[in-house]
């Protein structure tokens, strides 16, 4: 395993694609896009006191789609995918921690794949979603943000899967999955072999089993805000009763970012058109300083 040292450098990056969501509503776009400027706007990056490594732009988002039409946007996904590979794989060549800023959950496609291209890594998932649709459980694929687990895990039409040849970006055995808590989502995890813990428990030593071994070379953390209990943070497009509160995620997010082989971090799905007060990318942005701010002191 690659040890990474407590005090690499943070380095932000803002990933600001909502290639992978549904319209809300019609003649609309999803808002997540917006995330990363209202997170900047709370000071965030001053308050890590991390490099700033700006933004990649993403393709643009079409809003048609019917049933048998593939993966929404998947070309362009793929495409933005490649992208943010190339821009995460500088970071960390230049010695980075990259936070990636969302956007929605298909950007973990981007550095699933640059961190392939280098070795083995696992993935700490912690989603209210499994985000885990395939032909394999469900009549007809559609967003990528509510399939990015599937896709890293070999899932999925080869272009989105099997970029460079690479299938999977993320082998099932080294995924753990924390804080699902739609059973339907969870019967799906269930049945795939891959590790999870449901709901509010902080299961930092199954995490370690999973994450710090021998055969991996580190591993990613993907942070989907709406594993957040609605009540605290419900700007989000799926919001999902029985959630972590902020206390419960910053323990969660300190834990794991201590863990031996953690590389980067990503943050998605926080929608700014319906945070209207900016309360909700505050309170995010406090939950991501105490836990980065124990990693950099440590």
């Amino acid at each position: 395993m690659s040890i990474v040292t407590p005090d690499r450098p943070l380095t932000v990056l803002d990933a600001p694609s909502n290639l992978g969501l549904r319209p809300p509503a019609p003649d609309t776009f999803p808002g997540c896009y917006k995330a990363p400027w209202a997170l900047r706007n709370t000071g965030l990056l001053p308050r890590l006191n991390a490099k700033d490594a700006g933004v990649l732009v993403p393709p643009r988002y079409v809003a048609t789609w019917n049933p048998g039409d593939g993966v929404r946007n998947g070309r362009a996904v793929a495409a933005y995918a490649r992208d943010l590979a190339e821009r995460v794989a500088e970071i960390r060549a230049e010695g980075g921690f990259p936070i990636v800023l969302g956007g929605d959950c298909s950007i973990l496609l981007g550095p699933a794949l640059a961190l392939r291209r280098t070795g083995r890594y696992g993935l700490a998932f912690v989603d209210a979603h499994a985000d885990f649709r395939h032909l394999g459980n469900s009549p007809f694929v559609r967003s990528a943000a509510g399939e990015d687990l599937a896709l890293v895990t070999g899932r999925g039409d080869d272009y989105l899967t099997d970029i460079d040849g690479l299938r999977p970006y993320v082998r099932d055995e080294d995924v753990i999955v924390l804080g699902v808590r739609d059973e339907e989502d969870l019967r799906d995890i269930a049945d795939s072999g891959l590790a999870y813990v449901p709901g509010t428990e902080i299961p930092l030593e199954r995490a370690r089993e999973v994450l710090v071994r021998d055969e991996l070379d580190g591993f990613w953390i993907h942070v989907d805000a709406d594993v957040l209990d609605p009540s605290v943070l419900p700007a989000v497009d799926s919001p999902t009763p029985g959630g972590l509160n902020p206390a419960q995620l910053t323990e969660l997010l300190r834990g794991l970012i201590s863990l031996p082989g953690a590389v980067g971090m990503e943050v998605t799905i926080l929608d700014p058109d319906l945070d209207e007060d900016g309360s909700q990318a505050a309170l995010l942005a406090d939950i991501l300083v105490s836990a980065l701010g124990t990693r950099t002191s440590a």
